[in-house]
């Protein structure tokens, strides 16, 4: 019996070592699905977009390829109308973040009082989130329709003149941004919501034994207390304006961004240099600068929170 049990020991012991490397691997194996789905369908179409805008590439023959190193980037920084569609995303990227994040922070601040109907109010302040852009879009551009719109109407009725929503430059951007501004204010209030919810309560009832209104206490709790949250949400509707798409393409369903480019994205630009022009190698370079407006975005972001970890805010 003795030699029988100290036969079994070693043969224990050995499993239990051929088991600890599995253990160890197994974690990767859990993780390797995704890093493989990245490599296919995020890693290699970057890469290979940058390979194809240092060539002439052409829709129709897209299995020729021609060097031309950067040139495509020297013309695209040569074309004038680059730079409008590098405007207009600034402007309408403005239009409608400022305005949208300023509503959704007022939204949630409400929306953190015990009203009656709170679920109902945070339901619907997603539904135009869930709603299609196409369908949005498009029932936004009826609203703004120059000759039958319901927006010239109410203008007709006050006694102002009719407004040429498509065709004129603030305008128009004006209406791109609207239709930004009322899908994503709601999905921006529920992210400070939550925010909000997370600043102790003990803030307020302090600032409210000091005599803080409630006006103070927004400005001196809630607004300090949601500041990552801010930045966050700054950073990543910048990020949302520069890759804007949808919403200028069926706002008339134009890819030039109106008769003049006057609304005209770089999202737009890029479909016009593929898709119109047939300048694959062009389009590749037009996305790759978005690419890296992005990546600057981001390294804005982490240099906002690094200054904030280091000052303590």
């Amino acid at each position: 019996m003795a030699l029988t049990s100290s036969a079994r020991l070693p043969a224990a012991g050995a499993s239990r070592v051929r088991r600890r490397p599995a253990r160890r691997l197994a974690p990767y194996g859990f993780v390797a699905p995704f890093f493989v789905l990245f490599a296919a369908f995020g890693l290699f179409p970057l890469l290979y977009t940058a390979y194809v805008s240092l060539h002439r590439v052409e829709l129709q023959t897209s299995d020729r390829m021609d060097w031309l190193g950067l040139q495509n980037y020297t013309r695209l920084f040569e074309d004038p109308f680059f730079w409008n569609a590098l405007r207009n995303t600034f402007t309408i990227g403005v239009l409608s973040t400022v305005p949208q994040l300023l509503m959704a922070l007022g939204l949630a601040h409400l929306l953190n009082y015990r009203l009656r109907g709170r679920t109902f109010l945070r339901v619907a302040m997603l539904m135009p989130y869930a709603t299609s852009v196409a369908a949005a879009t498009l029932v936004f551009a009826q609203l703004f329709g120059r000759d039958y719109g319901l927006i010239n109407w109410a203008l007709h009725g006050i006694g102002l003149d009719p407004v040429d929503w498509q065709a004129d430059t603030w305008a128009s951007q004006i209406g791109v941004s609207t239709i930004v501004t009322w899908r994503w204010t709601g999905y921006n209030a529920l992210i400070y919501l939550a925010g909000m919810q997370a600043i102790p309560g003990e803030l307020y009832e302090s600032a409210a034994v000091d005599g803080a209104s409630r006006w103070q206490q927004f400005r001196h709790v809630t607004i300090p207390g949601l500041r990552p949250t801010i930045v966050f949400t700054v950073v990543v509707s910048t990020i949302g304006a520069t890759q804007l798409f949808g919403e200028p393409l069926l706002y008339e369903g134009n890819a030039g961004g109106g008769i003049s480019h006057q609304y005209q994205t770089l999202g737009l630009y890029l479909y016009e240099q593929g898709w119109s022009f047939f300048h694959l190698g062009r389009a590749a370079a037009v996305a790759w600068v978005m690419f890296l407006l992005i990546v600057v975005l981001a390294g804005l972001n982490a240099a906002l929170a690094a200054r904030r970890n280091r000052t303590g805010g």
